[in-house]
């Protein structure tokens, strides 16, 4: 699978946008539309992922000029590849970019082991928001190089 990920603005990428949150987080997670899209979307940075080979949106996140990473969700066609990864680096590039020093993002209690592993740690205690318990977990853009592989046979 081939894809392409695109940093976009709410005004010019808007319907892509919507069109994947509402598949995952309204219509999967039931999460109420009013409570979805609110008014951070106008002024977060988005990052927004589409197949190549169909040209549909497939993946995306945002982060507000604060350090929250939020919104970040992919078809369920599409888990199993590496694009949520993608989506998340993406978004912690953008941080670098800001200068950044730390982001957060306000897990779902099942995604805890799945930020952890991008070198999120929680921090505080579990709460609500929007009928859901989360967790709020920091990550320290110190602690987060981009490593290098290198193979030898």
């Amino acid at each position: 699978m081939s894809y392409q990920i695109n940093i976009v603005n709410w005004r010019d990428a808007e319907q892509q946008l919507k069109a994947v949150r509402e598949k995952v987080f309204v219509f999967e997670r039931r999460i109420p539309r009013n409570v979805e899209f609110d008014r951070h979307d106008r002024r977060a940075f988005h990052v927004l992922v589409v197949d190549k080979s169909t040209a549909e949106p497939i993946a995306t996140g945002r982060i507000t000029s604060q350090g929250e990473i939020s919104r970040i969700c992919v078809v369920i066609s599409k888990r199993k590849t590496p694009v949520g990864k993608d989506v998340i680096n993406t978004l912690l590039n953008i941080a670098r970019r800001k200068k950044l020093k730390e982001v957060f993002i306000n897990s779902s209690l099942d995604a805890v082991d799945y930020f952890a592993k991008h070198n999120f740690r929680p921090i505080g205690g579990v709460f609500m928001e929007a009928g859901v318990p989360r967790q709020r977990m920091i990550c320290s853009l110190s602690d987060v190089s981009l490593k290098r592989f290198y193979l030898s046979h």
